[in-house]
Parts: structure tokens; sequence; C-alpha cells
């Protein structure tokens, strides 16, 4: 199901969690390119600042368009734009919770703001933005 603008309401919210695994960051290196040895190699990882291996950060950011475009406000949304601040690394078999909160309605330019946090399995945030959508006009 998704929400047109006149369903959604201030301080409504919606997540997913999924478990990042080796494949997700290996199937990620091949779409994006980012061979970066922090994600690949166990030995860079554990003489990096985070001490082992890492995964991308925009890689754990597209959970957030999985709520976008599934949940709230769901299929049919355009994503318009995401700002994005890293607050911690995520590291291979880390669960993460992506959740949006709608935070701000423009009714009368279909706008949609949301506030993003990811976290993860020990409630520690890793990710945390806002970003700005536009709903469906019609539900899907």
């Amino acid at each position: 199901m998704s929400y047109s603008i006149d369903q959604l309401v201030i301080g409504q919210k919606a997540h997913f969690e999924k478990t990042i695994s080796e494949s997700d960051i290996q199937m990620f290196c091949g779409i994006s390119g980012d061979i970066n040895p922090v994600h690949v190699s166990k030995l860079a990882g554990g003489k990096s600042v985070f001490g082992d291996r890492v995964a991308h950060g925009i890689l754990v950011s597209g959970l957030t368009s999985a709520v976008l475009g599934m949940q709230l406000p769901g299929p049919g949304t355009i994503y318009l734009g995401q700002e994005l601040k890293f607050t911690a690394p995520v590291y291979i078999d880390d669960t993460i919770r992506a959740e949006v909160e709608v935070v701000e309605i423009v009714k009368e330019k279909n706008i949609v703001i949301l506030a993003t946090r990811s976290t993860n399995q020990n409630n520690k945030t890793v990710i945390q933005g806002q970003a700005t959508v536009m709903p469906p006009k019609h539900s899907f």
C-alpha cells in the first residue's frame, strides 16, 4: 500500500530491518565499482580506524530507500533528496533498522519531509538525516 499526501500525518513512522552480509558488500562492490580495501580486505579493515571491514555507507543508506519506496509513503514515491550523516560504522553481520518519520507536509507542492535514522542491533545510530519525497498521487 502507498499513502497519498492527504493520508500522511506528522509523526507517522515506518521501518525496515536487514542484516548486512558478506554477499551484500560483494554485490555492492560490483554494482558501484567501489572496491575500497576497507570494505573488501580483512587486513586493510583491521588496520583502519574501524578495526575491521565495514559496509559502504551508501549501501546501508539504501535501506532508507526501501522504507520510502515500499512503506511510507510507499510504491510510487519519488525520492527527491537526502541529507545524510554517517555517525558510526556498520560491520558485516550487523542488523540495521532504517526508520523514517514524517516531520513536514507541504500539500500545495505535494512534498513530504521525513527524518531518517538507521540504528544497529545495539540501538546505536549509524546514519541520520532527512529525506525529501513526493508521495504518489494515487495508492498502488
